[in-house]
């Protein structure tokens, strides 16, 4: 957790910048350093700006408002490495969203298991119309994950997860098996 540190150095102390008459004055000297004091954390997040969004980098309680930020919900019990390479393969995933490729990889990044995806792909036609669905034809996507521990993964957590990368108007099973 960032915080205030006692007599951290501004790299831009204000006293220095003074006119020639106060560089010497004792009381301009103290007010500015009061305020170098002051302004010194602000100047050092902002000269440090590309470590906070860099999900390799970034304090930890600051790496769950990156990952919103590019559309990644995190869950807090997951293992900072695992949320750190999610937030930064997100790119990656949005570009891919809504495909097996893309479902197999948010899952398998947000469980750290080995995913298994079938989609049939089916589709089904019949010459009468208004006929039954002919069977065999499920467009249902199933999605197996293999993971050391399954209780350790929230089922409730992963079928969201799914249900939102998916297309909507796919059906879908999650499973998820020691492996």
């Amino acid at each position: 957790m960032r915080g205030r540190i006692d007599g951290l150095p501004t790299p831009h102390p204000l006293g220095s910048h003074l006119p020639g008459l106060y560089l010497e004055d004792d009381f301009a000297q103290r007010l500015t350093s009061a305020l170098d004091e002051v302004a010194a954390p602000i100047i050092l997040d902002l000269d440090n700006l590309d470590a906070y969004l860099d999900p390799r980098l970034a304090p930890e309680d600051f790496l769950d408002w990156v990952g919103r930020w590019v559309g990644v919900e995190l869950d807090a019990t997951w293992p900072v490495d695992r949320r750190r390479a999610l937030v930064a393969a997100a790119v990656d995933i949005h570009r891919v969203r809504g495909t097996a490729a893309g479902i197999a990889s948010l899952v398998a990044l947000s469980t750290g298991g080995e995913v298994e995806i079938a989609e049939p792909g089916a589709a089904g036609f019949s010459m009468t119309p208004g006929a039954a669905v002919p069977a065999g034809t499920s467009p249902d996507l199933y999605i197996r994950v293999r993971v050391p521990d399954p209780g350790a993964v929230s089922l409730a957590r992963l079928d969201a997860l799914v249900r939102a990368a998916k297309p909507a108007h796919l059906p879908h099973r999650v499973e998820v098996v020691a492996g």
